[in-house]
């Protein structure tokens, strides 16, 4: 099998490949010493083409893991709170619940000051090429998810509806994903009939109106 250090290099190499060279960051606080060896957070400058930061986790996984998810988030900003925020989620992911497309993690905190995301989501990368998801690493797959920040009324639709459902609404709300002050697709108190996945899908007026007749 793939040695750690080939397979931490083969992760910092995919990415590179797609969003060029990096800066590795460590958090030096809490139960660091319960991820694996060599856990580091990327951090990838803005550029014209992609106007936003990226902080990637690299090492999350390990090549004898049954599914070895990495994650990666975007940002208008550059903020050390974000590397501490993808540490804690290694953290989970190592030690409480295994993570997965779909899976909804609560930070605890606005993901940056002043935000109502106060949740991650685990999707999909669409903004990115479709070479990015998937990584051959010496014969071990790994599988590269967006961590999307998302409000509690939107992480209470998934549970309910299903991420499919939820990601109706962020392509019918237009998603405004690296926004720290953008609105929830999700209003609070909405009322959704969730067998119904055509309820699921409509715009929450909609969705209220249809539900209370």
């Amino acid at each position: 099998m793939i040695s750690r250090a080939e397979y931490l290099r083969a992760i910092q190499q995919h990415y590179h490949q797609q969003w060029g060279g990096f800066e590795e960051l460590r958090w030096p606080k809490g139960p660091v010493e319960q991820l694996p060896e060599g856990f580091s957070v990327l951090k990838f400058q803005r550029t014209p083409q992609r106007p936003f930061f990226t902080y990637a986790t690299c090492g999350m996984s390990q090549a004898g893991d049954v599914e070895r998810p990495e994650c990666f988030i975007l940002s208008p900003m550059a903020d050390e709170s974000i590397c501490e925020l993808l540490t804690i989620i290694a953290w989970y992911n190592r030690t409480i619940n295994r993570l997965g497309r779909g899976d909804t993690i609560n930070f605890g905190r606005p993901w940056l000051p002043k935000s109502r995301c106060n949740y991650g989501l685990l999707s999909t990368p669409y903004l990115d090429k479709p070479e990015l998801e998937l990584l051959d690493a010496g014969g071990v797959w790994v599988k590269i998810l967006w961590l999307i920040p998302i409000t509690t009324e939107e992480h209470n639709f998934n549970i309910h509806c299903g991420l499919e459902a939820l990601e109706i609404r962020f392509e019918n709300g237009g998603l405004d994903y690296a926004n720290i002050y953008r609105p929830s697709v999700v209003q609070a108190g909405e009322i959704v009939d969730v067998t119904n996945p055509m309820l699921a899908s409509m715009p929450p007026t909609s969705a209220n109106a249809r539900a209370q007749a």
